[in-house]
């Protein structure tokens, strides 16, 4: 075991999060551009895309992270039957669903239903379906967005661990996105149901809905919410949700509704709006 990956079954994952998390959200002025201006520097962030250029304009690292881009900075495919890229980022993994498997990397996978929360009845429309894992470095935009038209059915906050969710820890973590915190969308479409889920990781300071706000850590119970009786449609390439720092965002459709592009591999880069598959 490397001493990246034993330091983080060792550190205090959640109270290292908190920590970042305060002063992510510290709207000082020496803190809040401190930690934008060292940020950028070793990231090379672009900031032209921004709606506001100026890093130092922004009231908190938070804010300064979670940054909105101008208008045509993300175009959206426009065909009906296209399926975007929920987020900046790269491919972790794609494909298809084998069973209820859900592969993670070279001799690791997980089940549907593990990483909906353990509910069986969730997970079985999506057994033999369709999965895409999208990472989120620091540098990439953080705002999650639909990949398809949708109506929210069940929003599931589900506790777990922090770990990093990098290549590495992919590799060397078993069970790695059905082990950490989450938060399960699940939306009813024109191809059946669809799972957008928003993993957290180390020192992701939090994860934030359009619908909800700032979700909170809610101890270690799992919590179901039901939105089947409340209007919430979002459009394909509505902002779904956001991260304060990097995660990963998974999307599972069920089976024989859609297809992946066949040259989106692991480590294929994306942004999001673009075109990662089609329905069928």
């Amino acid at each position: 075991m490397s001493f990246f990956i034993a330091f983080q079954h060792i550190v205090p994952q959640h109270l290292l999060s908190r920590g970042v998390g305060y002063l992510a959200a510290s709207q000082n002025t020496f803190i809040k551009n401190t930690f934008i201006k060292q940020f950028t520097a070793q990231y090379d962030i672009n900031m032209s895309e921004a709606l506001e250029e100026n890093p130092l304009a922004y009231a908190s690292f938070n804010d300064f992270f979670t940054r909105a881009l101008k208008a045509n900075a993300r175009p959206i495919a426009a065909a009906d039957n296209a399926i975007i890229s929920p987020a900046d980022g790269a491919i972790s993994q794609i494909g298809e669903i084998s069973e209820d498997k859900i592969f993670q990397a070279k001799g690791h996978d997980y089940r549907v239903s593990t990483l909906l929360g353990g509910d069986e009845a969730l997970a079985k429309p999506f057994i033999g379906g369709q999965f895409a894992t999208v990472y989120l470095s620091p540098r990439d935009y953080h705002r999650v967005h639909m990949p398809f038209t949708g109506q929210l059915k069940k929003m599931i906050y589900i506790p777990g661990d922090l770990f990093s969710v990098n290549t590495q820890t992919a590799e060397n973590v078993p069970n790695l996105f059905a082990r950490n915190e989450r938060l399960v969308c699940l939306f009813d479409t024109a191809l059946g149901p669809m799972a957008v889920v928003l993993v957290g990781a180390m020192i992701v300071a939090g994860i934030a809905t359009a619908w909800a706000g700032n979700i909170q850590a809610q101890g270690k119970q799992i919590i179901s919410t039901d939105y089947s009786q409340q209007p919430i449609h979002l459009n394909k390439g509505d902002e779904l949700g956001r991260f304060y720092l990097g995660s990963t965002a998974i999307v599972l459709f069920g089976a024989d509704v859609m297809a992946w592009d066949k040259r989106l591999v692991a480590t294929s880069p994306v942004r999001m709006g673009e075109a990662m598959g089609v329905t069928l």
